[in-house]
């Protein structure tokens, strides 16, 4: 193994790479996993802190040992639970004292200790819990979340107790890692926000349709990306671009008149190709683009309403972005088919129709789970990319779990 001047290099290495990380859900995903990395620790969960502090919720879990009994390119199942800051838990000691925990073996907890050991999710998974450590993430004014690492494994594969210099690595990572945080949170104030102002346009969007937009989609990508082969190492900056660009994919209603947007009957004609139009609205926002995550912002915005089949309801197909004027009807174009729409515009395309159909508007009822994956199923190869619909199908359980777990959700700003 790595000795500790190595592992020094490879965290200052770390950190460039965790700064440019926007997005908060990944950034809290690669911090889980390189801690665990960094000590070689075989599980661990992350927890975020919600109701003004008042709670931890899980954002992420990782467990190695389990992960292998799956079939490639699958994923743990998706979980979604909270439970109040108090002393006596693990993690809620931790989130209410601002202490870090470095404890040996869990089956054997003093008695007289505040906190006990939850051995359920251990029965529930047949996994074997065994030494702990447990640390805050917290700033000078804020508590962020709690990071816990499970059973260290030295280098014949036995679980042993985190050594002091698992500490030590994992504390210098951690004061680094705020920072990191403060910034994506700063970053997701600003995109939620910006949602917010899209949704007082057009009281048929909500923050929780933009929120499992972006999460359906991400998961249908690391679907996708397994079953093309894609290096994670390679799909870590698209990954991060996916999850914030998904949430812009409707931000071009803003230019729509109320008198179309909020008209509570049919559209003509005219008022029908004005509201196509905000696609090239929202593309516009984005144009010219500075950096990929603009360039990925524009591309779901102009074409996650364009058809793989190029059929005669696709918009707003090759358009010249330049020429539009705002507040138009759509302009007529040759259409756009095939893998000439950018992959991240496609698997959008899935995600927002999937979400539309299973959840309730002002002018419709929510579909069944199951009704809504039959008809993106029955629209492969016509309205979605076919391989893109595969991967959708081969995560429906996760999808689905995610759809539960996140019904009705909304986002809160942090404000720092």
């Amino acid at each position: 193994m790595a000795g500790i001047n190595e592992k020094l290099e490879q965290i200052v290495e770390l950190e460039k790479q965790l700064s440019k990380i926007k997005d908060v859900d990944i950034l809290q995903e690669r911090i889980l996993t390189e801690c665990r990395r960094i000590i070689n620790a075989d599980a661990g969960s992350i927890y975020e802190v919600i109701d003004n502090g008042a709670s931890l919720k899980i954002k992420y879990g990782q467990n190695d040992t389990r992960q292998k009994l799956l079939e490639p390119g699958m994923k743990l199942p998706y979980t979604s639970f909270t439970f109040p800051i108090s002393e006596t838990s693990i993690c809620g000691y931790v989130a209410k004292t601002g202490k870090p925990l470095n404890i040996k073996d869990c089956y054997e907890l003093d008695e007289s200790l505040p906190y006990k050991f939850n051995k359920n999710p251990d029965i529930l998974s047949n996994y074997k819990t065994t030494s702990i450590f447990t640390f805050p993430l917290k700033s000078e004014k804020e508590l962020f979340g709690v990071i816990q690492i499970i059973n260290k494994k030295d280098e014949d594969g036995n679980v042993v107790p985190f050594s002091d210099e698992d500490i030590l690595l994992i504390t210098h990572l951690a004061n680094d890692i705020v920072q990191f945080l403060e910034n994506a949170y700063r970053f997701q104030a600003i995109v939620t926000r910006m949602n917010r102002l899209a949704a007082l346009r057009d009281p048929k969007e909500t923050g929780g349709h933009v929120e499992r937009v972006s999460t359906f989609a991400l998961e249908i990508y690391d679907r996708w990306a397994f079953n093309h082969s894609i290096p994670l190492i390679d799909s870590q900056e698209f990954r991060d671009n996916l999850k914030i660009a998904a949430k812009f994919h409707d931000i071009g209603k803003v230019g729509i008149s109320d008198l179309i947007l909020k008209k509570p009957g049919r559209f003509d004609d005219f008022e029908r190709n004005v509201m196509k139009a905000h696609t090239c609205m929202g593309a516009q926002l984005f144009h010219p683009s500075e950096d990929e995550l603009d360039t990925m912002c524009f591309n779901i915005n102009l074409h996650h309403h364009d058809r793989w089949d190029g059929g005669e309801q696709a918009y707003p197909g090759k358009v010249n972005i330049d020429d539009y004027v705002t507040g138009d009807p759509i302009p007529q174009a040759e259409k756009l088919m095939g893998t000439e729409i950018p992959i991240e515009a496609r698997i959008v395309s899935v995600a927002d129709v999937f979400d539309a159909l299973s959840n309730q508007r002002c002018y419709k009822e929510a579909w069944s789970i199951e009704d809504a994956f039959a008809e993106i199923e029955k629209c492969s190869g016509t309205q979605f990319d076919p391989e893109v619909v595969e991967a959708f199908i081969q995560i429906k359980d996760r999808i689905h779990a995610i759809s539960i777990a996140m019904k009705d959700m909304e986002v809160p700003v942090k404000a720092s």
